[in-house]
């Protein structure tokens, strides 16, 4: 019996709200040996409070060592275990902005990126492009590429994001991505790696051949990378397992689609941190578990800009007592990884965790919530798998196992 199957059987419904906040790549690192993270040197009043009469730990991702995508990062918290479902980005990002996948259908993430006369990537987010200069550039992918046999759908999603559906008999989603990961470095081919997928490589690489061509005399984006070719998984609901009524308010749209391919009900978040509070307030009564999704606290670390990674964490504190104001029974505080500004990138580093449930929980003597604190703290360093079940006990809607 796997933890959703127990889950499923111990399981208890009652009134009771809980609230899963993701600072999305929350973790961070020192810029310098012995100084703090961008979490420490954040002023936040408010999450030290609940810190004081919650409890905290670490929350590790996947395993121990290993850096994850959002996606696996996600279903983590979601309580899935992120081993044994894997779940292409492109499927995410089609979910999130309404883009049917269905069993014929292989959905790709893009990014339009820059490269140079020699074909080297030279910005991997062809300098985050306004989301307007994104649509021109893919209606003019929507227009211009034409595949025999296959039905292509392109779309944008945000910024230098977008969509792309290939729809067709005998396609496969065992594709590598050609994102090379890194500037001064040609994009790669699209590779299958097993028979089933050739096919897709071959229709990817006759996309992107014609995609050159189409986009040869614009900047800064004058070509596009694909990432996470997907095909839609077989995976259970919130609902199922936990039998919680469950509602995402994520302003991107990956984030988005993770919560509907959970079967979460996703509501229009607003633009900013206050709005998608104030939206929990207004949807406060028709569910019993909110997903609330702040991404800024990512962009800021991939942008290596620790100075904004500690005001965007200043600006979610700020604004927290008015979700506080709702009197949730578990609010859950945590990331999906780590993003260090020092780094650039996600991490493997575990990700600071709080919870906090007044009817239940178990105090610990730490006061603020930051690496070193939670590293003393009570939860120790659990998997993100393991969270949602503790949110259930603590939302008393877990029975006894066993007589």
């Amino acid at each position: 019996m796997n933890q959703q199957e127990l889950i499923k059987q111990l399981r208890d419904d009652n009134k009771t709200k809980i609230v899963m906040l993701i600072a999305d790549g929350l973790g961070g690192l020192p810029i310098e040996p012995g100084g703090p993270t961008e979490l420490e040197e954040a002023n936040t009043p408010n999450l030290d409070r609940l810190a004081t009469e919650g409890t905290v730990g670490l929350s590790i991702p996947v395993a121990h060592g290993i850096a994850p995508g959002s996606g696996p990062g996600h279903l983590g918290l979601f309580g899935f275990d992120p081993i044994e479902y894997q779940i292409g980005r492109g499927v995410l990002e089609a979910l999130g902005i309404g883009v049917e996948v269905g069993p014929q259908d292989v959905a790709i993430r893009g990014n339009f990126c820059t490269i140079d006369a020699e074909g080297r990537v030279t910005d991997r987010r062809a300098g985050r492009i306004p989301s307007e200069v994104g649509e021109t550039l893919v209606a003019k992918l929507a227009e211009g590429v034409k595949i025999d046999g296959v039905e292509t759908l392109v779309k944008p999603v945000r910024e230098y994001r977008l969509v792309v559906r290939f729809r067709g008999e005998g396609l496969g989603d065992k594709v590598l991505d050609t994102d090379p990961l890194q500037t001064g470095l040609h994009t790669l081919q699209p590779k299958a790696t097993d028979p089933g997928s050739e096919k897709t490589a071959k229709v990817a690489a006759e996309f992107l051949r014609q995609a050159k061509e189409i986009l040869k005399d614009e900047q800064p984006a004058n070509f596009l990378m694909m990432r996470g070719f997907a095909k839609f998984p077989d995976i259970a609901t919130m609902e199922d397992v936990y039998g919680l009524k469950s509602a995402a308010i994520a302003v991107y749209p990956m984030y988005r689609g993770l919560a509907k391919l959970v079967g979460m009900t996703v509501v229009e978040p607003g633009k900013t941190i206050a709005d998608q509070f104030a939206v929990a307030k207004q949807q406060w009564g028709n569910f019993d578990f909110f997903f609330i999704h702040y991404k800024y606290t990512d962009s800021t670390g991939e942008d290596g800009n620790f100075a904004e990674k500690v005001k965007v964490i200043e600006a979610l504190d700020k604004e927290l007592p008015a979700l506080m104001a709702l009197n949730p029974d578990v609010v859950i505080v945590s990331g999906d990884h780590s993003t260090p500004s020092r780094m650039k990138s996600h991490s493997f580093h575990p990700v600071p965790l709080l919870i906090w449930a007044p009817a239940t929980v178990r105090p610990d003597e730490v006061t603020s919530f930051g690496e070193r604190p939670c590293m003393r703290g009570g939860l120790g360093q659990i998997l993100a798998k393991h969270i949602m079940p503790l949110a259930m006990a603590h939302a008393n809607r877990l029975q006894k196992f066993g007589a």
